[in-house]
């Protein structure tokens, strides 16, 4: 227990990781065709009562939930790990326009170059992800009061119109791309399957461990530059090893699910709520783990409630998260001075 009867790090990660196992289950279980939880465990153990079962679980529920696990965690990390860097409260790889950015690529690799598989464009969705986040930057820092975080976010919200009209103008020349980019852009975990999941681990992956081996450096960053260069810190390697890492996390997640909007956004302020109630304060030693705890946790509950709402039907999870986000965005734009514009 920490000082005042507070739950420590530990045991708060657990609960967040027990609640988030419960509803990996109840992803594999819930849909349009519902599996009990008792033959859900015999299906996972081999044993599924029929093929029909087997089938769902198997080729369908399992890699859409390991999907919502491993994507879901790596736009939490993304999230908290730009929100770090920048010290900047309103980031997030949807509103500073690194989505876009992945997604403009994606779109051009499709359509202009005739790339189709996963594996070649994520290629293109790491390069439009690191190109825009320069342009975002350089945008925000411009002025005499430098890079404000409502800056940042104003020109993020730009550079995402601007990538969004581009993007519109290069699928309305396909309509088949358009069919499958309406349906892509909108952040949905349906229709993937194991490929999809192998194609995008190892750059999730590498992303991760890029993420969290920064955590101690992000300490130090929050002290302010000239604290964390005099404590020994390569501030510049920090950040490329940051930027790094978002760019693996967001654009191998925008490549293979589509742009899912805040929710790096939410779940850094989520976890920070968490972690003082815990009594383990700012450190990122334990935000970054709880932020990639908790991000898949609200992306399957989206995509679980997008299954039961419209059943047959779906809404997708990124409309949801969006719904939820959206409000949450400007209650954090009103926080903060307007004199920083």
């Amino acid at each position: 227990m920490a000082p005042g009867g507070k739950p420590h790090g530990s045991v708060l990660v657990g609960l967040v990781v027990a609640a988030l196992l419960l509803l990996s289950l109840l992803s594999v279980a819930l849909g349009a065709l519902s599996v009990p939880l008792d033959q859900v465990v015999r299906a996972l153990l081999g044993h599924a009562p029929n093929r029909t079962v087997d089938n769902v679980i198997w080729e369908a529920r399992l890699p859409r939930t390991l999907l919502g696990l491993t994507t879901g965690a790596a736009l939490g990390l993304s999230g908290a790990l730009m929100q770090a860097l920048t010290r900047n409260p309103l980031a997030d790889p949807g509103i500073l326009g690194v989505s876009a950015g992945a997604s403009f690529a994606i779109v051009v690799a499709v359509g202009v170059f005739g790339l189709s598989s996963l594996y070649g464009t994520v290629w293109f969705a790491f390069a439009g992800a690191l190109a825009a986040s320069v342009l975002v930057y350089f945008l925000g820092r411009l002025g005499r009061s430098g890079a404000t975080p409502v800056k940042l976010a104003l020109a993020g919200v730009a550079i995402t119109f601007m990538l969004s009209s581009c993007t519109s103008a290069i699928v309305l020349t396909d309509p088949d791309a358009l069919d499958r980019y309406r349906f892509w852009s909108a952040g949905s975990l349906a229709d993937q399957d194991w490929g999809d999941l192998v194609s995008v681990l190892p750059f999730l992956a590498v992303g991760a461990v890029l993420a969290l081996a920064s955590a101690p450096a992000l300490n130090s960053l929050a002290l302010g530059d000239d604290v964390a260069a005099s404590l020994g810190r390569r501030l510049g390697l920090v950040r490329l090893q940051g930027v790094t890492a978002v760019m693996l996390l967001t654009g191998a997640s925008v490549a293979v699910i589509g742009p899912v909007v805040f929710l790096g956004l939410v779940v850094p302020h989520i976890a920070r709520v968490l972690a003082q109630a815990a009594g383990i304060g700012p450190d990122h030693r334990w935000l970054l783990p709880l932020s990639a705890a908790i991000a898949p946790m609200l992306l399957l509950a989206a995509d679980i409630l997008g299954r039961l709402a419209a059943r047959p039907a779906e809404i997708q999870a990124g409309v949801l998260v969006a719904f939820v986000g959206g409000p949450f965005f400007i209650a954090l734009v009103r926080r903060r001075k307007l004199a920083e514009v």
